[in-house]
């Protein structure tokens, strides 16, 4: 089959190349997915420039979403063939979803909700996983509120502004120009700020009338996240979900106990398979209301997977990219 590979340590366009391999076989509690389409994310950049955690060995193929259709199963595992799911994939172990086929734990596979093309499911899940688990189950987030998200044109932070909508929050999007600016506006958010006009804060305090806003929900990390943090209302909280920016958000103790604030971390990789499997029944829910829909995912074809991980190094892709497979 075909498969992207990670042969060195550096920019996508230099490292990843395109191979023929063996199909790989699913062990133990694994199955093999046949690729439809496959998320593409910040994970998967730095893979390639050997920065990520659980990156395997060289040569590799990355990619931790994908979507398709199980083609084997290992023993112990009572998923059914043929059946169409979505799976954070075994990428650690180097099988990752660009490529034909691909391995996950059946542990991480759950199946397409109704209403999701493979596209739009490729990208759909660990972005509304992580956004239910960070607003809900660690922001505690309440009708009404004031939810501001960071980086809200990319993948994690679409999810999040939908979801915020969905939950009945006050929601403003954080972006970096206006063609994302619109496209948040059509998934709910209410107010959208351009970071690169002035501070954050003060125009974060004059959209709440002084107030204050309650949850930050921050992929980015750094100074961005930093800034925004001195408009958190009494009791807000700051969610640190990622640092796209390089850095995570450092914010002074004094400034979180004048306003009884929390910094709260968010990590998907702590909670069981029930957890996770309550977390897709809500969000199936959703989908079937017609409260969230496919965030704006972008289709790049196979061949293109280097220029793709160079947009997201760029920070200029036009939402969540999504490798298809023909």
């Amino acid at each position: 089959m075909r498969a992207w590979r990670v042969v060195g340590v550096g920019e996508p366009a230099d490292v990843l190349r395109l191979a023929d391999v063996e199909v790989p076989e699913p062990g133990p509690g694994q199955v093999r997915i046949r690729v439809s389409a496959a998320g593409i994310g910040l994970p998967d950049l730095l893979m390639c420039r050997g920065a990520y955690a659980f990156a395997p060995a060289i040569p590799f193929t990355p990619g931790q979403e994908a979507a398709g259709v199980v083609t084997a199963a290992g023993s112990g595992v009572d998923v059914p063939l043929g059946a169409a799911v979505m799976a954070v994939t075994a990428f650690p172990s180097g099988h990752g979803a660009f490529a034909g086929e691909c391995l996950a734990k059946a542990d991480s596979v759950f199946p397409v909700p109704p209403g999701l093309d493979a596209t739009a499911a490729a990208g759909f899940w660990i972005p509304h996983l992580t956004g239910w688990l960070g607003l809900v189950d660690r922001g505690r987030l309440a009708d009404g509120e004031w939810l501001v998200v960071l980086g809200a044109a990319g993948g994690s932070g679409l999810a999040a502004v939908q979801l915020g909508k969905a939950l009945g929050a006050r929601v403003v999007a954080v972006v970096g120009d206006d063609r994302r600016a619109e496209q948040c506006r059509r998934l709910g958010a209410e107010a959208v700020l351009d970071h690169r006009t002035g501070a954050l804060a003060p125009a974060l305090h004059e959209l709440t009338g002084g107030r204050g806003v309650d949850v930050i929900y921050d992929p980015v990390g750094g100074a961005l996240a930093a800034g925004a943090a001195e408009a958190l209302s009494r009791g807000g909280r700051l969610l640190a979900v990622g640092n796209a920016s390089g850095s995570w958000a450092e914010i002074p103790a004094d400034h979180l106990v004048r306003r009884n604030a929390s910094l709260v971390g968010v990590y998907t990789g702590g909670y069981s398979r029930a957890e996770r499997e309550a977390v897709h029944a809500r969000l199936a829910e959703l989908l079937s209301r017609g409260r969230l829909a496919d965030t704006g995912t972008v289709p790049v074809p196979f061949a293109e997977l280097p220029g793709a991980l160079a947009q997201v190094a760029a920070r200029t892709a036009p939402g969540k990219l999504v490798l298809t497979l023909p």
